[in-house]
């Protein structure tokens, strides 16, 4: 007779997500397509925040923070902590809490942030910024302190302006919207029409053709040197990206978004696979984007499975179809566009243009939901809306 030894198990393959947004949060749950792989979500909030209604949080007409239980597949670890580095010769995630975190792969979903500029002097000590959930909720206290008649300045003429300059002027709010050089420039020119009526509608000054460049407690100056009083003034021109991938000694754009090749891979190490707002692959990032994330997040995932079963991962594929704005909450504009991501002069407005809007919210989290229940069953329009490839310059 002969005697069985004992059963030998597998290790499972340890994947860290780092970030859990719309990115990170569908990719930790798309790679549960594999049952053998344990996955570690690291955030350094226990909440998932839905960005794309922050302005509605800071106006007070709806909530932005989401149970992760009710959005993590089950298997998903959750460790809410922040990523100081990623040890990539120990394979470990160092968190800033002091723990360390082994991995087989990494998936960098850190997202952005919000983008004060440093080159405008009182940005950063008296502009409130809204990319975020913790100034964001600071914003809304600072908001329900201020009189019903006190001038508010919204800096940045893109969506996010747009629609928190919206939100508030619909409550009767005295809104300045500086705009830069244009109103919703990635809007067609019907769509920018628009939404320059309704805001006119609405009673916010809309200051084309002028750039914010001081913030004073009290004021903001424009290039031009005109003053304009502001008891608050929000800054929602541009973003950035947190600084992981520098920190780590990887390679980056000028940003500090993670540099990969069309796999979503980074260039110095094929155990780091990127997704979202901090991905470049081959220096070309895509818009930052609720719409690009979840996509990205899938396709990164799927590089990690490709790569943990021995095969060639597949180059990313992701077409735009265009842009939803909410203008208030009974009016909005979905906007149409080319793959290449070029608006179209189609787009829905009014009410149907803010249900529309809606169900894209809705959608966003709904996927992410989706994947939780049947890992792998996100879909997306295919294509690449990149410009042609040019030479980039890498810094690290």
């Amino acid at each position: 007779m002969i005697e069985k030894g004992p059963r030998i198990m597998s290790t499972p393959h340890k994947v860290v997500v780092i970030g859990g947004g719309y990115a990170g949060t569908l990719a930790a749950n798309h790679l549960r397509m594999r049952s053998d792989t344990h996955i570690t979500l690291v955030n350094s909030r226990p909440e998932f925040v839905e960005r794309v209604r922050l302005h509605q949080y800071v106006a007070g007409t709806g909530e932005a923070a989401v149970d992760y239980g009710t959005l993590l597949g089950e298997g998903v670890e959750l460790v809410v902590d922040s990523a100081a580095r990623i040890d990539t010769a120990a394979r470990e995630v160092r968190l800033e809490s002091g723990r360390a975190l082994d991995y087989d792969y990494v998936v960098y979903a850190v997202g952005s942030v919000g983008a004060t500029p440093s080159g405008v002097p009182g940005a950063a000590e008296f502009a409130h910024d809204i990319a975020e959930y913790e100034p964001a909720r600071r914003l809304r206290a600072r908001l329900a302190e201020l009189p019903a008649d006190a001038a508010i300045t919204v800096v940045g003429g893109g969506l996010t302006g747009i629609e928190t300059a919206a939100e508030l002027a619909e409550q009767g709010r005295r809104v300045t919207l500086v705009c830069g050089q244009s109103l919703a420039p990635s809007f067609s020119t019907g769509g920018r029409r628009y939404v320059s009526g309704w805001l006119s509608r609405h009673g916010v000054e809309v200051v084309e053709g002028a750039v914010a460049s001081e913030v004073l407690p009290d004021a903001v100056v424009l290039d031009d040197g005109s003053e304009r009083a502001s008891a608050l003034t929000i800054w929602a021109a541009g973003f950035g990206v947190p600084q992981l991938a520098v920190a780590s000694g990887l390679s980056t754009d000028e940003l500090g978004r993670l540099i990969t090749d069309e796999t979503l891979t980074s260039v110095d190490d094929d155990r780091i696979v990127a997704a979202g707002d901090a991905a470049a692959p081959s220096g070309r990032a895509l818009r930052m984007s609720c719409y690009a994330a979840g996509p990205l997040g899938a396709q990164a995932a799927n590089t990690v499975l490709s790569r943990i079963e021995g095969t060639e991962p597949k180059k990313i594929s992701l077409g735009f179809s265009g842009a939803c704005v909410s203008v208030g909450r009974r009016a909005g504009i979905r906007q149409f566009a080319r793959k290449d991501d070029t608006a179209i002069n189609v787009y829905v407005s009014g009410w149907a243009g803010a249900a529309i809007k809606e169900l894209t919210c809705k959608f966003a989290v709904a996927r992410i939901r989706g994947e939780a229940r049947r890992p792998g069953s996100a879909k997306w329009v295919k294509g690449d809306p990149r410009p042609a490839r040019s030479e980039m310059t890498v810094s690290r």
